[in-house]
């Protein structure tokens, strides 16, 4: 059993639904950093640096924070949507960084200025608005010809997927991307995207694409 401290956001998804694709189960401790709850002395015992995910694994004890960190833990673990070999690997883990370091960041603060606080800030929405869209023309290159990032379906798609879901908060239009648009919908098809989406319950909707 894992417990799972989670709000809905993307890197939070990235999470619930790689906990959906390995049908491991899970109890759901929802954490309102609307509200600071963050920052409460038992979950800062858990996630230090006060975000989330974490994940605490019964049995073992083991206490993770990071998104990415808690991907390649469960993926390695359950050997699920991480190859083994060491160039296929390696491909998944370089793009599981690009996001880490790249789309979600910058994505992020197009949150931030474009959707939350628009017109207070031009320079820096412009900013992120230009390297938002420069990292969506990177993915959509790395997906001609392909179905997913490193060719199968991997925790570098999982990774992705739910920032690009909030593809209209970074005013993209997918039909300007169209392998993103296509691989977008392919994932958005699979039933645990569907159930990890909304963990946890939450009233939006997944934006159609």
């Amino acid at each position: 059993m894992i417990d799972f401290y989670t709000w809905p956001t993307p890197n939070c998804r990235k999470v619930s639904i790689l906990l959906e694709e390995l049908g491991l189960p899970y109890k759901v401790h929802p954490v309102d950093i609307n509200n600071g709850a963050q920052h409460k002395p038992e979950f800062l015992a858990i996630s230090p640096n006060n975000k989330v995910p974490a994940i605490v694994e019964r049995g073992t004890g083991i206490a993770l924070f990071e998104s990415g960190a808690i991907l390649l833990y469960l993926a390695e673990k359950h050997g699920k949507f991480l190859p083994t070999a060491p160039q296929a690997r390696a491909e998944v883990i370089q793009w599981l960084m690009w996001q880490m370091g790249g789309l979600g960041p910058m994505a992020g603060q197009a949150h931030h200025f474009l959707k939350n606080n628009p017109g207070k800030a031009p320079y820096a929405e412009n900013r992120f608005k230009t390297e938002t869209a420069r990292l969506y023309r990177v993915l959509n290159q790395q997906l001609d010809g392909r179905d997913y990032i490193c060719g199968d379906y991997s925790i570098a798609d999982i990774a992705c997927w739910p920032w690009v879901s909030r593809h209209e908060w970074h005013q993209v239009d997918l039909a300007d991307y169209p392998n993103i648009r296509a691989w977008y919908r392919r994932i958005l098809s699979r039933d645990a995207v569907q159930k990890g989406y909304h963990v946890p319950v939450f009233a939006n909707e997944i934006p159609a694409g």
